[in-house]
């Protein structure tokens, strides 16, 4: 099935056409798609109640700035939410947190139903806990097969059966001759969401550079088709430098000159620096017992205060391989 909307000349919403900015033709190198260039707040009213939405990012670099602005300005200036017959909330999957500019903006505004599969916002959070936004957390690794499978998307009322998105706004340093996108500094998820998506809008970033060469990225198959990684040497790949797109579902291009927010972390302080004493004290127990070697196991901090305080916490630990 093909997608319902057709934006061939997208830039036609705005009454005239577009022309393309000396950087994004430098960027765009597949000329179909620059007729596609479209205004971000012309596509704003495109999206429905109950949309099942896909961004690209990963906390708080590579995700859409444009678009989500837009549509948030959208829903504000038109007092959308006010009244329960033109209130709009949407089921958001992104591979991790992204700019709280963009997605704490959306909880506040009560935009967002759902939310899959890690977030870290503020104002999300105060939506979860009041009952608002449904959320269940799910580890990184597993969301992008689970999204491929379907399984967010069980109860999908709209759309295409077989695309369990109804969009994907994602970000892009470049676009190949085959309409392939070239990521920014972050993948994640980026792939199956463009893989799951009936229509899809790209904001090609010209403030960052391109980073064409840099991403070694592989298409999600689900099993029993997954294929083995044949990795012999550092310079093997397991896939290619950008991501392969259908450009039929291309339905927009935006150009996009806003930088990411990944925002600072909490600094430390003596709640975040009890908890690491306190697991700094139990490893080191387990050491003594012979449970773990004094090099520890492979460990994954994670970000913030605490993981800060621990990873600077002093304990009887060595380095190297036993």
């Amino acid at each position: 099935m093909k997608p319902t909307l057709r934006l061939r000349n997208a830039s036609s919403l705005a009454g005239k056409a577009l022309k393309p900015s000396a950087a994004l033709q430098e960027r765009v190198r597949r000329p179909a798609f620059l007729n596609k260039l479209a205004r971000a707040e012309d596509l704003a009213p495109l999206f429905k109640n109950d949309d099942y939405i896909g961004w690209s990012g990963f906390t708080g670099v590579g995700y859409p700035k444009m678009t989500p602005t837009a549509i948030a300005d959208h829903i504000e200036a038109n007092n959308l939410q006010a009244d329960p017959a033109t209130k709009k909330k949407f089921n958001l999957f992104i591979g991790a947190s992204s700019g709280p500019e963009v997605e704490d903006r959306w909880a506040r505004l009560d935009m967002i139903a759902r939310r899959y599969p890690h977030q870290v916002g503020k104002e999300i959070a105060k939506g979860i806990n009041a009952g608002r936004i449904a959320f269940a957390d799910k580890h990184l690794s597993m969301f992008p097969q689970d999204l491929v499978y379907g399984y967010y998307s069980l109860n999908k009322k709209h759309g295409d059966p077989k695309r369990p998105l109804d969009w994907a706004i994602v970000e892009a340093t470049a676009i190949t001759e085959d309409g392939h996108i070239v990521p920014g500094a972050s993948v994640g998820a980026t792939p199956e969401i463009l893989q799951t998506a009936e229509k899809i809008i790209i904001e090609v970033n010209t403030r960052i550079p391109n980073l064409e060469g840099l991403h070694d990225i592989n298409q999600s198959f689900t099993p029993p088709n997954r294929l083995p990684y044949l990795i012999v040497h550092p310079r093997d790949r397991i896939g290619t430098t950008s991501i392969p797109v259908d450009p039929d579902r291309v339905v927009a291009i935006v150009e996009s000159n806003k930088p990411d927010n990944t925002g600072p972390n909490a600094p430390e302080n003596d709640d975040s620096r009890a908890i690491a004493g306190h697991l700094i004290n139990f490893l080191s127990e387990e050491v003594t017992a012979g449970r773990l070697p004094k090099n520890l196991l492979p460990l994954q901090s994670g970000i913030g205060n605490v993981a800060n305080s621990i990873i600077g916490g002093d304990g009887p630990f060595e380095q190297g391989v036993d």
